[in-house]
């Protein structure tokens, strides 16, 4: 059943990359001059692209960007759009699984499940804090403020003990490389020693 909702999952993930790339490459004839704008083909594509350029465009002027740039915004975001669906729904899977499989463990195997849970959702609020400083979003956006809340107590100790990189910040990295090869082998070491029997 995984399997099949996986599959379904990257065949609608290939077509609307598909429809994207063809949205992309149409403005970009356009643009060039290789096709006329009022032609039969243009006219189509616009008919059905227009409705989810136009969002991208608006946002793209407030920061102060070129709109024409859209429909490559619009083929990075089914990118990566579609990579993050996929690698969701193959972590809810892993999820179930292992909630099955600790469904008839111990005690010991649940504190090590939750320890793992923990470092996940530190490494997610690390990349969702570093990639939304990329898009301007700081720690008092609504949509990120979880993620700073959560490392803030690692990131922002760091960052005064770092000397200042110019409008690099390389605190989350340095977070980053502390928690995931110094920390978590530790942690995740000490407890499968001390939770499993002998």
């Amino acid at each position: 059943m995984a399997g099949t909702v996986y599959l379904v999952l990257r065949v609608l993930i290939v077509a609307a990359l598909a429809v994207a790339a063809i949205v992309a490459l149409t403005h970009w004839a356009v643009r060039n001059r290789r096709l006329n704008a009022f032609g039969a083909w243009p006219r189509f594509v616009r008919s059905f692209s227009d409705p989810l350029l136009h969002p991208i465009e608006r946002r793209i002027l407030r920061a102060g960007g070129n709109p024409q740039s859209a429909p490559l915004w619009l083929l990075g975001l089914v990118i990566a759009g579609g990579l993050l669906l996929l690698w969701l729904v193959e972590w809810a899977v892993g999820a179930v699984a292992a909630l099955s499989v600790l469904s008839h463990a111990g005690p010991g195997a649940w504190a090590l499940a939750l320890a793992r849970l923990l470092f996940f959702l530190l490494e997610i609020a690390i990349i969702v804090r570093v990639l939304s400083s990329w898009f301007g979003l700081g720690p008092f956006s609504r949509l990120v403020r979880p993620a700073f809340r959560l490392t803030d107590w690692i990131v922002v100790p760091l960052r005064r003990i770092l000397p200042p990189m110019g409008p690099f910040d390389l605190s989350p990295l340095l977070a980053w490389v502390l928690l995931f090869w110094v920390a978590q082998p530790i942690v995740l070491g000490l407890l499968s020693r001390l939770l499993t029997p002998y």
